[in-house]
This record gives C-alpha cells, sequence and structure tokens, in this order.
C-alpha cells in the first residue's frame, strides 16, 4: 500500500514538471545583479588628478573616492594638507552618494534635507563633493576638502573629472 501511493505521488510530481516546467530564471535573475562600479585604478586617477588640480592653484588639498555605496576606494593627501582633510573629503564624497547630485546642489536645492544628512556620522554636506556617473549610472563619488572654499574643492574635482571623462563618461 505504501509503495503504491509513493509511486503515484512520484508519478504526479514528474507529470506536474513535464506539464509546468520550473523556470527559476526570473527569480534567480533577481538573486545575481549585476552592478556598475567605478575601479581602483580610476578612483586612483581621479584623487591624483584632484589634488594635482588643487596644487595648481596654490592649495594643499585631500581628495576621497568612494563607490557607489560609499566606500572607500582611493584616498590622497597633499603633503601639506592637515590630516582631517582626509575624513572631511570622506564626507562630502559620502555626501554626493546618498543625495545622488553634488553636495553644493543639495545644500542650494534642499537645504532641509543636507541638514538632516549632515546628522550622520560619516557624510559631511559641504560644498565640494561630487557624484562620478558611467553611461547615466552612479558609479562613485569624490569628495575633496582643503581649498579655502567648497568652490575650489569642487572645481579641482570637476577639473580631474573632466580630464578623465574619457574613462567613465560612456562606459556600458
Amino acid at each position: 500500500m505504501f509503495n503504491v501511493k509513493f509511486h503515484k505521488v512520484y508519478g504526479l510530481a514528474f507529470a506536474a514538471l513535464a506539464v509546468f516546467p520550473v523556470t527559476g530564471t526570473s527569480a534567480q535573475a533577481a538573486d545575481v545583479l549585476n552592478v556598475k562600479t567605478i575601479g581602483t585604478e580610476l578612483a586612483r586617477d581621479i584623487a591624483d588628478k584632484t589634488v594635482h588640480a588643487c596644487t595648481e592653484k596654490g592649495y594643499s588639498v585631500s581628495a576621497v573616492v568612494v563607490d557607489r555605496s560609499g566606500q572607500m576606494i582611493a584616498a590622497l593627501r597633499s603633503q601639506f594638507a592637515a590630516e582631517q582633510t582626509i575624513t572631511i573629503a570622506g564626507g562630502k564624497a559620502r555626501g554626493a552618494i546618498m543625495a545622488g547630485t553634488s553636495t553644493a546642489e543639495l545644500l542650494t536645492s534642499r537645504p532641509a534635507l543636507a541638514a538632516n544628512l549632515n546628522l550622520l556620522s560619516d557624510v559631511k554636506m559641504m560644498e565640494g563633493g561630487l557624484t562620478i556617473n558611467a553611461g547615466g549610472v552612479r558609479i562613485g563619488a569624490v569628495g575633496v576638502s582643503g581649498a579655502p572654499g567648497g568652490d575650489i574643492d569642487a572645481a579641482c574635482a570637476q577639473e580631474a573629472l573632466d580630464a578623465l571623462a574619457d574613462r567613465f563618461e560612456f562606459a556600458n
């Protein structure tokens, strides 16, 4: 009796598989994601060109590049920049990632939100954080600190991004 029921259950299970094939593709596609993020070499080069751009203008700064999740990928401090500028630059980069736009833009367009984000211990809502986008996708951000104004910090970062744009602007 048990053997007969057992075979009937297995028979029904196999019949169901034949009629309703298991298609795990859609569920599996959601389980494994293809994510674009900034690479180490590009991050290093952005930090280097940013510090160089400000050094040429006579400012000692630090530049930090973070990936799309806000994790530091590259950091560079000019030999004369204060040690704290690394922390501030990293906070500005994470601020830009959180905002999805430059920190200056968020400060202007949504000051209340910027003030609330500034309460996070590792985010600095100060001018000088810019997003890095590749093919319309935010892959990271750069933050700069040390010049006598966030507008100068941002200008140095923008100069570096413009110089390296061919490496990421139209990436697929």
